[in-house]
């Protein structure tokens, strides 16, 4: 696949068509599904706890799951290299999310103590709804699946590590180091949520009304700044009496951008979805331009992906209606902000607000 010309089409105005059959599932892993003991606390990595906190399907159709998906399709496979003190003999397995089991593919490679998270795609799943838009969401869904790990790993009292979103290669496409538990007390890390917490359905349906406090998303666009990496950059788009779009300053405060209710542009921009006017805010992150090469690409789509993870799930914690949004047409907002044309793209978004947390999800778009 060439990225590069496959987000130049993704990014333009063209229908994505009628849907298409979206095959398996899940890999067709070889041999028999063994089941996840749980690990006993304190002591081994619990990679059961670690993949139902964060992949696995809690209903049969396979799409309710603790990671929002573009469509509730779900492409991101994940394998584990389990090295020493994990609650599964070493060796590399497949992962069913289906059925919460693990295939033993082959013996373990020299691995350190935990569990390597590797994390590819089957596009055919996503491609069977977005068609030619799928590939940036492929990206977006597979740092969401980065951000959900991470966050399992805190509430297991694991610190994750050696998270790899450089884009460098396409299988896998990313990959987490999860350590066992650390002896002793861990230290408080303000991000670390609760099983019922991660377990939670987290995206909200439309509409996502009343606008957030200024505190909130100052903390949510410094985290999701952090959590990027610096490979994009991050605004909000507000509404209320004195709708703008705001950036987080280094004082503390939110700093204005530009003056105007930017929301109905957002909307024309995501696909035509008309609740986006209506949002309490929408948080954005913007980068990637037009002559960026397929590494770059990857790269900031998986950070974009991975930084509103862990956004979202900070959000919800706070008591907001949160909600991502992947599909964005025309959307330079770069441009639009009197920058030169093709330089900043909005990448990613995450609609918030204060009036419809706790709704039931549909799937995220």
């Amino acid at each position: 696949m060439d990225l590069v010309t496959a987000l130049a089409r993704a990014r333009g105005t063209e229908s994505p068509g009628s849907d298409a059959p979206a095959g398996r599932p899940v890999p067709d892993w070889p041999g028999p599904g063994r089941a996840l003991p749980p690990a006993p606390r304190p002591g081994p990595l619990d990679l059961d706890g670690l993949l139902r906190l964060s992949l696995a399907a809690a209903d049969p159709t396979g799409r309710l799951r603790p990671t929002p998906s573009a469509g509730a399709l779900h492409p991101v496979d994940a394998t584990l290299v389990v090295g020493d003190d994990c609650s599964l003999p070493p060796g590399r397995y497949g992962y069913d999310p289906l059925r919460h089991r693990v295939h033993h593919l082959s013996p373990a490679p020299a691995a350190a103590p935990g569990a390597t998270v590797e994390l590819t795609v089957t596009p055919r799943r996503t491609t069977s709804h977005y068609g030619h838009r799928a590939w940036p969401l492929l990206l977006l869904d597979t740092g969401h699946a980065a951000a959900a790990l991470h966050l399992a790993a805190l509430a297991l009292g694991c610190r994750p590590t050696a998270l790899r979103l450089d884009g460098a290669t396409d299988r896998p496409q990313a990959s987490l180091h999860v350590p066992p538990p650390a002896a002793g007390a861990a230290p408080p890390d303000p991000e670390t949520a609760t099983a019922s917490d991660l377990l939670a359905r987290r995206s909200a349906e439309p509409p996502l009304t009343g606008t957030p406090q200024a505190a909130d998303l100052y903390d949510l666009l410094a985290l999701a700044r952090t959590a990027g990496n610096g490979h994009l950059s991050w605004c909000a788009a507000v509404g209320g009496p004195a709708p703008a779009l705001v950036e987080a300053a280094p004082d503390g405060t939110l700093r204005r951008l530009a003056a105007g209710d930017a929301r109905p542009a957002l909307a024309a921009w995501a696909a035509g979805q008309a609740w986006i006017a209506r949002a309490g805010a929408v948080l954005l992150a913007y980068g990637c331009p037009t002559d960026a090469d397929a590494r770059r690409i990857r790269r900031d789509h998986l950070h974009a992906g991975y930084a509103v993870g862990r956004a979202q799930t900070v959000a919800v914690r706070r008591g907001l209606a949160a909600r991502a949004v992947g599909s964005w047409q025309r959307a330079d907002l770069g441009a639009a902000l009197g920058g030169a044309p093709e330089r900043n793209w909005i990448v990613h978004g995450l609609a918030l607000g204060t009036g419809s947390a706790g709704r039931p999800e549909k799937g995220n778009s």
